[in-house]
């Protein structure tokens, strides 16, 4: 039987022949083989660009007063309500991702959904309560930037400051096209890196934080419920809900589905992207909280600093002892998140008030096509401007707007639940038992948390 020749033989009996078999078996082979750190670095950058909506609304979430309720929490409490940020993690993802679902699906904003499936007037009397607390938080927001810059420049004018950062955002959200603007966001959110550096700066008893980390503690005394109403209340707030809605129908616009009909085709691959994004968003907002209360338990609690009013605090209280470094990481980041998060709030009450009213909305159309969506947007950026030079304190801008953020919170989350629920509206996509049953007990949480805010008004 005659032997079969080698590809080696034949390239030295024919060497072009040889050569190209050779080349084609290499690659053959080679292309199944492990590319080293090609493939790793391949799926990050996927990763990466398959995050949108999602990662900027959880990172929104992280505003300066957020920084200072997760601040306050540290430096009151210690690592004791570490276990927080675990907790409220999978009931912030559930929610989010409801509202992603609702827009994929319907094509529409969630106020344009409540308006169509339940009227007006509740809708109403809700976008009225977001419109004004969303316009507290943007007034302490502005602050907490101007506050932040004063940090690293002293001499700095704070009235100028805070008017400087206002002809700032409104002028980026009116004349940055969407596409252009939702990449400055995504960018925007990688600064919360800040915080867990400068909680590892802070050398934590990382024993100790993991041990409260799973194990929850609490004391039913009225500190103790009051500001884990004031987390509830700064990381499960309203307007997430609206801005989350409608981002996902912008998404869906900037990529050609310009009609209501070419929106309203979901596939199964849509909604995997969707809750990779929302629940990658969800856990870096609630990881960023976990290393804040770490920093400030690890540092300030230890130190014997347990009243913090504002980030700006946390961040000159952590100075002398994490070193100048965490301060600065500290302070840039309320730089970071304020500048992400301001326009979100403010986004956020443009497309609810917008929607209801049933005029143009978005951020894909110029200021001459949506008028009253970019007016929106200027009012409640001039009023928190003007909170800030009415001797309002910013403290008390917060608590009003957590106590107004209370009362819209379980209604909208019901509104939520009823229209995921809805097989005539949702289709296959409707919501499962765990969503549902996970929302309910999101629904009792803010109900109490509303009560707990009410009641903090109590002397």
């Amino acid at each position: 039987m005659r032997r079969k020749k080698s590809i080696l033989e034949k390239t030295i009996e024919y060497p072009a022949i040889g050569l190209d078999k050779s080349i084609k078996k290499y690659n053959k082979v080679a292309s199944s083989l492990p590319t080293g750190n090609i493939k790793p670095v391949k799926r990050t950058k996927d990763f990466w660009y398959s995050l949108g909506p999602g990662l900027t609304t959880g990172a929104s979430d992280d505003d300066p007063s957020g920084i200072a309720t997760y601040s306050q929490t540290g430096a009151q409490n210690g690592f004791k309500l570490l276990w927080m940020a675990a907790f409220t993690f999978p009931l912030m993802a559930v929610v989010q991702e409801i509202c992603a679902r609702i827009g994929l699906v319907t094509g529409r904003g969630l106020a344009a959904n409540i308006r169509t499936h339940f009227g007006r007037k509740i809708l109403y009397i809700s976008t009225l309560l977001l419109f004004i607390a969303n316009t507290f938080n943007i007034g302490a927001d502005i602050g907490a930037l101007a506050s932040a810059v004063q940090l690293l420049r002293p001499s700095w004018d704070f009235g100028l400051l805070v008017i400087g950062f206002t002809i700032f955002i409104v002028l980026f959200q009116i004349f940055t096209p969407y596409n252009r603007y939702a990449k400055y966001l995504k960018w925007l959110a990688l600064i919360l890196i800040a915080y867990i550096i400068s909680a590892i700066l802070a050398h934590p008893d990382w024993h100790t934080v993991a041990h409260y980390a799973i194990i929850p503690s609490i004391n039913f005394n009225k500190n103790d419920l009051l500001i884990i109403t004031a987390i509830l209340g700064t990381t499960i707030t309203p307007y997430l809900f609206f801005w989350q809605t409608s981002q996902e129908v912008e998404e869906e616009i900037a990529i050609g589905q310009t009609t209501l009909a070419q929106r309203q085709v979901t596939d199964k691959a849509q909604i995997k992207k969707m809750r990779t994004d929302v629940w990658s968003g969800m856990f870096l907002s609630n990881l960023v909280m976990f290393f804040i209360i770490t920093a400030c338990a690890s540092v300030l609690y230890s130190h014997g600093i347990f009243n913090i009013n504002t980030a700006s605090q946390a961040a000159l209280a952590l100075k002398p002892f994490a070193g100048n470094l965490a301060f600065w990481l500290f302070a840039i980041g309320i730089l970071g998140v304020g500048l992400l998060a301001i326009p979100v709030m403010a986004g956020a009450s443009a497309y609810a008030i917008s929607e209801s009213i049933g005029k143009h909305q978005g951020l894909n159309h110029k200021l001459h096509q949506a008028y009253a969506f970019y007016g929106v947007i200027i009012i409640s950026m001039l009023i928190g401007l003007a909170i800030n030079f009415i001797g309002l304190n910013p403290i008390k801008a917060l608590i009003y707007s957590a106590a107004l953020n209370g009362l819209v919170a379980p209604i909208i989350i019901i509104l939520i639940l009823l229209i995921a629920r809805n097989k005539k509206i949702m289709g296959d996509w409707k919501n499962g038992k765990i969503s549902s049953f996970m929302g309910w007990v999101l629904v009792l949480l803010m109900i109490v948390a509303g009560i707990g805010a009410i009641y903090s008004f109590i002397p």
